[in-house]
């Protein structure tokens, strides 16, 4: 693992996630950029010092001359660091899984997907939210044609927790996230409307054509947006919307998408993840649970125990994990999987709003 270390959030996610069905050890770490933080988050995490590193680079070099070195990396830095480490490792055909978004621009997106194409190695991008099992139903059912020929995406990813300037209040995970150094173009765009972003687009199948943004920053002295609304063009003349916002009281992680079509809609709520809410057009609305009647091959493939014992975000995010275990052992590909084109579009996502939004809602081409 490269960042991850004491006061992380998203590190310890992906330590329980890739542990969670035995698939993954953890062996070495460069755990923080500081030296002495580093040596205490892998003691703590009981790794073997000699397997701690003060630097990604030392540690890509390093486990790649071993005959027992890491399989695969899990990057979990903030934003701007996720370039130069995946490709300190893909260079070294070492796997990599990395949180999203892929990099801090569009352009450092582009270089790596060039080194990525080059490798013997992978690369796969944690949109975790595609690992539930009830969004593997909804792309099913769309897949199937139950919805029939779609119109309308709508998503939205709502929370609170910036309502205040809280990075000035001494929240790590404020100060990287509102500062462009480290995050990038975006800010609630690049943390929370690039999953929102993935996830429509992996549940109807469709991608972006072109987009009009407003793109706004509402707390006083904030350097990145902290809310977006965006309306969309989807291919096959499909139109859509995505709101983003991390200044919504009362919003704690209110991520919501929902599809229609000719033949009927779908909605789905993140934070009750174990139902999905079905309207065949002109019929009553049906329940579908996680593992209860109704669920399909696609979604009992990635639920863990029965029905009505609700699984949620780390079983969703491990998910993931047991899908690149087994391509990496299989060798062949996981369709399911958001790799380099995920992560491509994505960063095209966030600097195409910011264009579009800085020309007044123009409508501009990802």
């Amino acid at each position: 693992m490269v960042g991850g270390g004491e006061g992380a959030f998203i590190g310890d996610v992906h330590r329980m996630a890739a542990r969670l069905d035995g698939r993954f050890v953890l062996v070495a770490g460069a755990l923080s950029s500081d030296p002495e933080r580093a040596r205490r988050s892998a003691e703590a995490l009981g790794l073997d010092p000699s397997r701690s590193y003060d630097s990604f680079e030392n540690m890509a070099e390093a486990e790649a001359a071993r005959d027992d070195g890491i399989e695969a990396v899990s990057i979990v830095t903030p934003n701007h660091l996720h370039a130069t480490a995946a490709k300190a490792f893909l260079s070294r055909g070492i796997h990599v899984i990395c949180d999203k978004p892929m990099t801090a621009t569009r352009e450092e997106a582009e270089s790596l997907a060039d080194i990525a194409r080059q490798s013997t190695a992978r690369f796969i991008l944690t949109h975790n939210y595609s690992g539930y099992p009830m969004i593997r139903q909804a792309r099913e059912l769309v897949t199937k044609g139950d919805l029939g020929t779609l119109r309308l995406i709508h998503v939205e990813y709502l929370q609170d927790w910036l309502t205040d300037p809280v990075e000035k209040e001494g929240s790590k995970q404020a100060e990287w996230r509102t500062d462009p150094e480290r995050a990038g173009a975006g800010g609630a765009l690049g943390d929370i409307g690039t999953h929102a972003h993935h996830l429509a687009c992996f549940v109807s199948g469709l991608k972006v054509e072109s987009l009009s943004a407003d793109v706004h920053r509402f707390v006083e002295g904030r350097l990145l947006d902290d809310n977006a609304h965006i309306m969309l063009r989807y291919e096959e003349g499909v139109r859509g919307t995505l709101i983003c916002s991390q200044i919504a009281p009362g919003q704690e992680n209110g991520l919501t998408l929902r599809l229609f079509g000719s033949k009927g809609g779908l909605v789905w709520h993140q934070e009750k993840p174990n139902e999905l809410w079905f309207t065949p057009h002109g019929e009553a609305t049906r329940r579908i649970t996680r593992n209860g009647a109704g669920a399909g091959e696609a979604a009992n493939a990635v639920s863990r125990i029965p029905g009505g014992h609700p699984e949620g975000y780390l079983e969703a995010f491990a998910n993931l994990y047991v899908e690149v275990a087994e391509a990496l052992r299989s060798g062949q590909a996981a369709t399911a999987l958001p790799g380099i084109q995920e992560g491509l579009d994505g960063m095209r996502f966030v600097a195409a709003c910011v264009r579009s939004s800085d020309a007044n809602g123009e409508w501009v081409t990802p």
